[in-house]
């Protein structure tokens, strides 16, 4: 058995590698897969709203024209107007669980569209009131998307797919951070508003681009086999996974998982609810797993430069507008390299060594940054501010490689069908509150 053979029956199990299709034919050979991708790197672009709005804030706070529109906000006000996203978030995020289960997977990311659209329309104010109610409710769309999009990906990914999908949703964070650290950079030189303007604006990029995507994508043939839409379901697997064959031994034996996992759980508690999670010790560790990682991937140190990049940088001597904004394009590239490939390695390296290895590397850089970042305040020494960055750098690899990947994957996988919406909304909310506290208070 080769090496890539081994390593898909470790990431599906030998019952459903002995239904997997083998004519020998890769994925990309295969018409209806590609298909299928196709849509699953439109949903996986969702999570790039989360990623846009922590570099568009790093990028314009460092702007001169965005401070003078807001009236030079400083503490608290400041620390408002960054958490007033999450707080929208977090508000939104408790009244998804009810639409992604009794209407299924595709609605509430609709809903989320129109939240959009409303906030882009606010920034046209005039009034630093308009600015903030923008956040708000483009922190409402965010949640929308955040709280159902992983589920679905999860759902409708083709088997040996789904550990790496999955995996990937969150890593389009950086796609999003990317992309709105290079129009702010774009813009930076503007005399006037739309300096700031311009990439808020430019937010609902990447959401228009991914609609057809989301429109062709299929609805989660584990939601349909819920609310015994069985014909519809297996409609779903014939096409998307068996390519239209009829007499599949992957959609019988999907079907049949899908089914039999079903019923066990509905027998199990017919009515599923938040008080389950503390019911059993098996469902307390899974909560707090679900707590713990959520806290820890806000408060390992990374807070702060998501959203107070520039604020860290003139700590260390780095004040000039160009050299922040260049600096904030580089560490979203590089997390983005780091994250994607730590995804396509979950099925190889396996959660907990990528959990581990994470920490140890975040440790050193952590640690490393703050020596140095209290050696230069005290000597004012430029080049120990300078070796600050690549440090900041060497922190977010570790970051990157378990914490980007697996704090949405992770959470979907360790939960039963029945509580997998609840679990992903009690591991969002403790995220939102975490961000909430490092935004507000930081500044």
């Amino acid at each position: 058995m080769g090496a890539s053979a081994v390593a898909t029956q470790q990431a599906v199990g030998s019952d459903l590698l002995a239904v997997l299709p083998n004519d020998g034919r890769k994925w990309y050979q295969r018409g209806h897969i590609v298909y299928l991708q196709f849509c699953l790197f439109s949903l996986i672009m969702f999570s790039s709203a989360n990623g846009y709005d922590g570099s568009l804030m790093n990028g314009i706070q460092a702007l001169d024209q965005w401070h003078e529109f807001m009236d030079m906000p400083t503490g608290a006000w400041l620390g408002f107007i960054n958490a007033v996203y999450w707080l929208g978030n977090g508000i939104t995020c408790c009244f998804t669980p009810y639409i992604n289960n009794k209407y299924g997977r595709k609605l509430l990311v609709y809903i989320g569209y129109i939240f959009m659209a409303l906030g882009i329309a606010l920034c046209a104010s005039d009034k630093p009131i308009g600015f903030v109610l923008s956040r708000f409710f483009v922190g409402c769309a965010s949640a929308c998307w955040a709280n159902v999009v992983p589920l679905l990906i999860n759902e409708i990914a083709y088997p040996t797919h789904r550990g790496i999908a999955s995996a990937l949703f969150n890593c389009g964070w950086y796609v999003g951070g990317t992309v709105a650290a290079f129009i702010t950079f774009g813009t930076r030189n503007m005399a006037n508003d739309w300096s700031w303007r311009i990439p808020t604006i430019l937010q609902v990029l990447i959401p228009v681009l991914i609609l057809p995507g989301l429109i062709l994508s299929p609805q989660s043939p584990r939601w349909l086999m819920s609310v015994d839409r069985h014909e519809e379901a297996r409609a779903m697997l014939e096409k998307w996974h068996a390519g239209g064959d009829k007499d599949s031994l992957l959609v019988n034996y999907e079907m049949i998982e899908i089914s039999e996992t079903i019923r066990i759980e509905k027998e199990a508690n017919s009515r599923a609810s938040y008080a389950e999670m503390f019911k059993t010790p098996g469902m307390r560790h899974r909560l707090w797993i679900t707590l713990t990682v959520a806290v820890f991937a806000q408060w390992a140190g990374n807070g702060v430069v998501s959203y107070y990049l520039s604020l860290v940088l003139d700590t260390v001597g780095v004040t000039s507008v160009t050299d922040q904004t260049l600096i904030a394009v580089g560490i979203n590239i590089w997390n983005l390299i780091f994250s994607v490939t730590a995804a396509f390695m979950v099925d190889r390296l396996g959660r907990r060594f990528l959990f581990l290895a994470s920490s140890a590397i975040m440790f050193v850089g952590f640690v490393t940054v703050t020596g140095l970042s209290g050696s230069f305040a005290a000597s004012g020494n430029a080049a120990t501010g300078i070796a600050v960055i690549p440090f900041l750098f060497v922190f977010f690899a570790g970051y990157d490689i378990a914490l980007t990947p697996l704090i949405i994957s992770y959470t979907c996988e360790i939960w039963p069908y029945r509580l997998r919406s609840r679990g992903l909304t009690v591991a969002l909310v403790t995220t939102v509150i975490a961000i909430f506290f490092n935004t507000f208070v930081n500044p």
